[in-house]
């Protein structure tokens, strides 16, 4: 388990402070401006579907090391009313916001690793990895 550091979700200004964290700490791992550019667009779809959809929640942004390879894992929390359907949200321009957004599946290929929890009236976790090539 790598240090957390974690920003609670409440108004737009903290989508911006989470990009911000995540584009340093993705910086201090040696992540190239593309692979951060591509961290800091996960980190604000996933911010500002709390945003949106639950009102509040937290990003948390951790540095893992595995074996010899550097990652960063962003967490995405809420305990909002959770995901109904998780493969209708995981479809390609599906969009309850009308948002210009990439969405789930956007976070999803700019990662390497995403996994999703969610349940009805309980709020939904989303964990994203991107490893340092």
């Amino acid at each position: 388990m790598g240090d957390q550091s974690c920003v609670k979700i409440i108004n737009e200004w903290d989508i911006v402070a989470a990009r911000q964290l995540g584009r340093n700490l993705a910086k201090e791992l040696g992540f190239g401006t593309v692979d951060q550019a591509r961290i800091t667009t996960a980190i604000s779809e996933l911010a500002r579907n709390i945003y949106l959809y639950a009102g509040q929640g937290q990003i948390c942004i951790e540095k893992l090391f595995d074996n010899g390879k550097a990652g960063l894992k962003l967490i995405a929390m809420d305990s909002g009313p959770g995901i109904k359907d998780i493969r209708q949200v995981m479809q390609d321009g599906f969009s309850t916001s009308g948002g210009l957004g990439a969405g789930l599946p956007g976070v999803k290929r700019l990662m390497d690793e995403f996994d999703i929890k969610t349940s009805i009236g309980d709020g939904t976790e989303i964990q994203a990895v991107k490893w340092l090539r």
